[in-house]
């Protein structure tokens, strides 16, 4: 082999040795970038489940904001309203003959006069208000009325210079139902305490202890115990809207349904006992029931809605002016009723659709000697008498 040849021969050698060596190489790259693919795909894999968690957690505290917020304000707003209001809210004592016993009242004007129950002040020879910061005062009684069970008392300053912060009462008409409430009051002698609750219906009529219906009556449940009673029903304004005055209970304890007296009675009646004592309503001389549907269709009528009277008082004004009562009896689903009689639909162009709306307008905004009209259904005729009002015995 001549040395040409063998030259040849080394240098293609060295050229496949190269040309393997690069070979194994490039496998062996391959072979790291392979690793290394499958390293990342892991690392995407684990970081698609993190996002996956965190995109979880994100809508849950995205559903949970809301509510908590909500709760959060509430918290605040209730706490906002006590410290608005609690210098202006008073425990009552009242001294009897023989023993004693506590309610609630609220500061009503600059002149130190306070606004309570009448069940809270009745047949009392002494009374003595506390307030939140532990000063207390004896106490007058100015005025009171059974009818509404409310009353006033007046702080006996005896010449020192007080200064009084009142409670601004509200329009109760415009409460919505839902709305939440706030009420404050001495429960069991426990001065300042607070309770929330929502208003749960408007327009109850509740018996006053001399047998009279209290209209507009604010249904709230609010916890409502023995001590409240007197205490203020606040909006979240830190404004009156009614006086705690009763409970619906079997057992005397609070079961989730309490009364409030509207704040637009108050405003009707306490200005009156603050200047004379006591309050005359006006008196008309009826007693009726709110129709339905189903006697509406019993009876034939064209209107499903109205105040059925049922009987007269004689010689009262209902009766002086021509109003009639039912004549004859019939059951409906279950439920008695006197018919016959007129039915009310209106009062001075005020609809009436229950005994509520007609007495809440007499308290709220006639007097006896008014003369109102009432709109009647009679015998499928629709007609427009006047009505001069009675004091009420």
């Amino acid at each position: 082999m001549s040395k040409l040849s063998t030259a040849i021969s080394i240098v293609s050698l060295v050229f496949v040795a190269i040309l393997l060596f690069q070979v194994i190489n490039y496998q062996q790259s391959l072979g790291n970038l392979s690793s290394k693919i499958t390293s990342l795909e892991e690392e995407l894999s684990s970081l698609r489940s993190e996002l996956a968690a965190a995109r979880a957690d994100i809508n849950l505290l995205q559903n949970s904001w809301p509510t908590q917020t909500i709760v959060t304000t509430i918290q605040y707003n209730v706490s906002r309203v006590y410290e608005l209001v609690k210098d202006s809210v008073v425990e009552i004592k009242t001294l009897y003959r023989f023993g004693e016993a506590v309610g609630s009242g609220f500061i009503y004007d600059d002149r130190g006069h306070i606004v309570t129950n009448n069940h809270v002040v009745e047949d009392g020879v002494e009374y003595y208000v506390y307030f939140i910061d532990g000063s207390a005062f004896r106490a007058v009684l100015v005025g009171r009325d059974p009818d509404t069970d409310l009353a006033v008392l007046k702080i006996d300053t005896r010449g020192a210079n007080l200064s009084f912060k009142p409670l601004r009462l509200s329009d109760s008409s415009a409460l919505q139902i839902g709305e939440q409430i706030i009420v404050i009051g001495n429960p069991f002698e426990l001065t300042g305490s607070v309770t929330t609750g929502i208003v749960s219906q408007k327009g109850r009529l509740l018996q006053s202890t001399r047998g009279y219906l209290i209209p507009g009556i604010i249904q709230i449940d609010a916890a409502v115990n023995p001590g409240n009673s007197g205490g203020p029903v606040l909006n979240m304004r830190g404004e009156v809207v009614g006086v705690a005055t009763a409970i619906e209970s079997m057992t005397g304890q609070f079961s989730g349904i309490g009364y409030a007296v509207s704040s637009n009675v108050v405003r009707r009646i306490v200005p009156v006992l603050i200047t004379k004592g006591s309050y005359t309503h006006s008196y008309l001389g009826i007693s009726g029931v709110e129709i339905n549907a189903l006697v509406a269709r019993e009876l034939g009528l064209d209107v499903k809605k109205g105040l059925l009277v049922e009987s007269i008082v004689p010689g009262g004004p209902a009766d002086r002016a021509g109003i009639k009562g039912g004549s004859r009896t019939i059951m409906v689903a279950g439920t008695q009723y006197r018919v016959g009689g007129d039915i009310i639909i209106a009062i001075n162009n005020t609809p009436v659709t229950s005994m509520d709306d007609l007495l809440t307008y007499m308290v709220e905004k006639t007097s006896p000697g008014d003369t109102i009209v009432l709109t009647i259904l009679r015998d499928s005729e629709t007609l427009n008498i006047e009505v001069t009002l009675g004091e009420r015995p």
